[in-house]
């Protein structure tokens, strides 16, 4: 260790070089550069599994969540030899490519988190083949005053449009202020495909309950409503992955629900503490892995096909 702020970490056959581990990245609750990557590797278990073989989207926070942030596609040229990248042509007749990161081992995560990286954002497709999503992704953004209760509801009628369509769905939240729900496919088909399903799947249910959800993008249709972002079934779009850090005021976590639990916060929805319903911290999310597992592990393997719309 060349000083008090540098050291290295042996991690497996990697060292990853740190420093600054003693810098508050979350004022509100004094959460340390040292304490994200204490969560990303006792994480790492359940979700490297999520990440491996995906690009990812890096969103940087050199000065903590309340200074600037910057999005970045291209994977850092100063990243180790290592790190495992994808590259990704942009445009058919430029020749515009990016190398983004992937990340299939705690190592990495280790690195990305010393970066000042809090947030992974994936895609739906694997490096292997760019152009097959192995899931579904609905994200649920309510517009205030609606919050992630109503997002609940919202949740279960699409759960149980799936369940008629004989599909399997699992809940998540955002990390932030909405939910996600993953319809896990891992068989043959394109984009093109999900995204039309999504965006009918999103259609039908404004429609049926035009009074809580809205699939139209327009941000002035939002108020009070939940909007389901049926686009994000996009090769050109990242989600945000299960079990990542969020920059916010406390370090919450993109956390795997139990069906239950989204039942209970609907069907209590007037017993709710306001801005608290479902929201889990870091500690908060290790614990409830210990206790539960994995969650998400069945979008990892489960087949299901999609069905044929029109």
């Amino acid at each position: 260790m060349s000083d008090r702020k540098k050291t290295t970490l042996k991690i497996g056959k990697r060292e990853v070089a740190v420093s600054n581990l003693d810098k508050v990245f979350y004022p509100e609750t004094g959460f340390t550069k040292g304490q994200v990557i204490d969560y990303y590797a006792r994480i790492a278990p359940v979700l490297v599994p999520h990440v491996k073989g995906r690009p990812v989207s890096l969103k940087r926070y050199p000065d903590g969540v309340n200074g600037m942030f910057f999005y970045e596609k291209q994977c850092p040229s100063h990243a180790p030899d290592w790190i495992k990248k994808k590259t990704v042509k942009v445009a058919k007749d430029n020749g515009e490519y990016i190398d983004y990161c992937v990340f299939d081992e705690l190592p990495a995560l280790v690195w990305a988190a010393n970066i000042a990286n809090l947030e992974l954002h994936t895609f739906q497709h694997r490096r292997g083949a760019l152009q097959r999503p192995t899931a579904l992704v609905f994200d649920l953004d309510p517009g205030p005053p609606a919050d992630v209760v109503q997002c609940c509801q919202v949740a279960l009628w699409l759960r149980k449009m799936f369940a008629a369509l004989d599909l399997e769905c699992f809940p998540k939240t955002s990390g932030s202020k909405g939910m996600q729900l993953v319809v896990p496919l891992n068989t043959a088909t394109n984009y093109d495909k999900t995204k039309a399903f999504a965006h009918q799947v999103a259609d039908t249910l404004a429609a049926e309950h035009p009074e809580m959800v809205v699939s139209d993008m327009k941000k002035s249709l939002r108020k009070g409503k939940v909007f389901i972002d049926w686009s994000q079934n996009d090769d050109k779009k990242t989600t945000v992955s299960v079990y990542s850090l969020r920059a916010k005021e406390v370090p919450s976590v993109s956390t795997p629900l139990k069906w239950s639990e989204v039942e209970s916060a609907w069907k209590n929805r007037a017993k709710g503490k306001k801005g608290k319903v479902l929201v889990f911290e870091a500690d908060e999310v290790l614990k409830r892995v210990k206790k539960f597992g994995d969650l998400f592990e069945p979008v990892l393997t489960m087949k299901q096909k999609l069905p044929k719309i029109g």
